[in-house]
């Protein structure tokens, strides 16, 4: 899956590890639910630590960087009642 995190970048799913797209599943589950920005961030945090069926954390790259910027600003937006 390619990801748009918009300004040109993009991120494909297929190059990250199993245990990113974890993360960014996970994130993305959040994301529709999250009623703040401290709580998505919360969670972020969280799924970082716990990793893949509590593997251990997971270091953030700068794809998984991207993603996680982009689905913030989309968040912003939607509290904002832009989106």
């Amino acid at each position: 899956m390619i990801i748009d995190c918009g300004s040109g970048r993009q991120v494909d799913t297929a190059r990250l590890s199993p245990e990113e797209r974890h993360v960014i599943q996970k994130l993305m589950a959040w994301h529709s639910l999250a009623d703040s920005m401290t709580m998505f961030r919360d969670k972020t945090e969280d799924a970082l630590q716990a990793g893949w069926n509590d593997s251990g954390p997971v270091a953030r790259t700068r794809a998984l960087d991207h993603v996680i910027d982009s689905l913030e600003k989309t968040l912003r937006h939607r509290l904002a009642g832009s989106g």
